[in-house]
């Protein structure tokens, strides 16, 4: 099935762009975002070897269990930003490169980044 999403595929272009110029090495794994319209996900991926490091999402069961008390998606996301910034540090990781995945640089995006810095991630 095609994607026929005239956003969708805007998205999808800048994504490549992108990741032409992005990749997580040893020393400097990707951080990659992902959100639908009820979550956001995020992965701290080593690409040279082909492994996720960390993750963290809106349906762990830290946030999960905590529904109620989040007032929007932007507070989960900054949740969910300090979680995997939690995550990675604990596992030796400091620095990261950031891939959007093609999402403009606001709203729960931005929200998640700065929650990452934050706990001590650097971007």
């Amino acid at each position: 099935m095609a994607k026929t999403n005239p956003r969708l595929k805007a998205r999808l272009r800048r994504k490549q762009h992108i990741r032409k110029h992005i990749s997580g090495t040893t020393d400097r794994p990707r951080m990659a975002v992902f959100r639908s319209s009820k979550h956001i996900y995020v992965q701290i991926i080593d690409d040279e070897q082909g492994i996720t490091i960390a993750a963290a999402s809106s349906l762990i069961p830290e946030i999960k269990n905590k529904a109620g008390d989040f007032e929007d998606k932007k507070a989960v996301a900054k949740e969910v930003g300090r979680i995997v910034a939690q995550r990675a540090r604990e596992k030796g990781i400091d620095a990261v490169a950031f891939d959007r995945s093609g999402y403009l640089y606001h709203g729960r995006v931005r929200t998640l980044a700065e929650a990452a810095r934050e706990v001590g991630l650097k971007f």
